[in-house]
């Protein structure tokens, strides 16, 4: 390992997925940085186990979609069962995703692959390195840390971005509040090996009386297993979720016995968003901003997806390209989804977790009205899918602008910028600033490197290109 540098462009703090993706982000388009992670190597048995086709069209852009695919199973949506009885399925196959599927893949493999591609990039990750304080040094801040010998360093930064969970240093130094709640149900979590194969590669919530029970196999034939649990639990072993398995779960995985445990824990869920995501030149992504049940595998995918909009607003401030005024957007774009976020899930858990005989057949008994409504269950899966994630842009007079484009009608590889045209428009454009793609379009559409639709008067400053008062449409420069 390379000694820490004395100065970078920015100091990520946590190598987990946020942080990882970030950093990745950053050594791809050539920025400076600096990743430092407390633990000593990634940990095993993590939360997360499922990436969104929304996460997946970014990790294209940065190379790794293609390994992550095939390190998975391809899970064909979300079921909800109580026991035996289907009552809403959400499949991902019509999705409008070049991944239509839920890439069924632990957090600790998600984290080696970024590792890895952030090897490949030159990057390496400073582990047992833990921040103790932040100071303001003009232009940015002066971090200082501690590593495992006891040894005391300093890195000077421009930008510092806390990827460091939900009890973040960099949060409590740079003083931003975390309010929200943290409800007094349990869960516990087990990946286990069970005594029969995966019949369907669906991930399956079960209602049942004795409790919501979430399901969902993993590669190495493993299954994972989230289950509400009383106070005074203690991580499950195998007996304790092989009665679980009998009790609530339904489909193929019911009365299944556990062969053996590969990691098990038990954690209390919070429902907190960052009052600011952006304290000066301090950044925070992933946990570390927001933080929320676990209910519909929507945590790391925040987290991986609030990189993918920093990375290049950063690149963009750091070369000169945008004002720093662009980095304020950040703040205004993310917040908001996190906070939905928050909303929804909770939701979610509400509804999985109602008591009582008579509240429990209303709510079942609505899951399967709903799920016959034309469309609901395509909407629930594009809401889950994170498809349909999108940014206000005030002033924007086309309703594209702030939303995602398939990439399929873009650019899906590389970080650079894309220039839709209709298909009779022929352009020719100096190599390397944007690329060019024809499509289906009416106008020209300018694509940002996140894969969202960009504002006209946005592209236009960036590269002198006005596509939104142009004659025709075309553009003028």
């Amino acid at each position: 390992m390379a000694p820490i540098p004395r100065q970078t462009d920015v100091l990520i703090v946590g190598a987990g997925p946020a942080g990882l993706t970030l950093a990745v982000t950053l050594a791809q388009l050539g920025i400076s940085y600096t990743i430092i992670d407390a633990k000593p190597a990634t940990a095993a048995g993590s939360k997360a186990a499922a990436i969104q086709p929304r996460t997946l069209e970014y990790l294209d852009r940065i190379d790794l979609a293609e390994k992550l695919t095939d390190d998975g199973l391809q899970g064909t949506g979300f079921a909800v069962v109580d026991r035996d009885r289907t009552l809403l399925r959400m499949s991902y196959d019509s999705i409008g995703s070049p991944y239509p599927f839920l890439l069924l893949i632990s957090q600790q493999q998600t984290e080696v692959r970024l590792a890895e591609r952030l090897a490949q990039l030159g990057g390496a990750i400073h582990r047992s390195m833990r921040l103790l304080a932040l100071h303001e040094d003009y232009p940015g801040s002066v971090a200082t840390m501690v590593d495992d010998d006891g040894l005391v360093h300093a890195v000077t930064a421009r930008y510092v971005v806390g990827c460091d969970g939900v009890h973040s240093t960099v949060r409590q130094l740079a003083g931003i509040a975390f309010p929200g709640d943290a409800p007094t149900q349990l869960f516990a979590l087990a990946d286990v090996v069970i005594d029969r194969v995966a019949a369907e590669v669906d991930t399956t919530f079960s209602l049942s009386p004795h409790g919501m029970l979430i399901t969902s196999p993993l590669p190495n034939n493993l299954l994972r297993v989230v289950a509400s649990a009383p106070d005074g639990t203690t991580p499950p072993g195998e007996q304790a979720v092989t009665e679980l398995l009998g009790d609530r779960a339904g489909g193929w995985v019911r009365g299944a016995r556990v062969e053996k445990v590969a990691a098990s824990s038990i954690y209390q869920v919070q429902q907190r968003v960052a009052e600011t995501l952006r304290a000066g030149d301090v950044f925070l992504l992933g946990d570390a901003a927001h933080t929320h049940s676990p209910a519909g595998g929507q945590g790391m995918n925040t987290g991986i997806q609030d990189a993918a909009n920093l990375g290049w607003k950063l690149h963009h401030v750091l070369t000169g390209l945008a004002p720093a005024v662009l980095l304020e957007s950040y703040d205004t774009e993310r917040r908001p989804v996190a906070a939905n976020l928050i909303a929804f899930t909770s939701q979610l858990m509400q509804v999985a977790t109602v008591v009582g005989p008579t509240s429990m057949e209303l709510r079942n008994d609505t899951l399967v009205a709903a799920a016959s409504v034309p469309g609901v269950t395509d909407w629930l899966a594009s809401r889950l899918a994170q498809l349909d994630v999108a940014y206000s842009c005030a002033g924007a007079t086309d309703p594209l602008v702030g939303t995602r484009i398939d990439p399929r009608r873009s650019q899906p590889k590389g970080l650079r910028w894309t220039l839709m045209v209709p298909p009779d428009e022929a352009l020719q454009m100096a190599d390397g600033e944007f690329s060019v793609t024809t499509s289906e379009v009416e106008r020209p559409i300018a694509v940002r490197p996140d894969g969202i639709v960009a504002d006209p008067d946005l592209f236009a400053t960036l590269f002198a290109i006005d596509i939104s008062h142009s004659r025709e449409g075309s553009p003028v420069r």
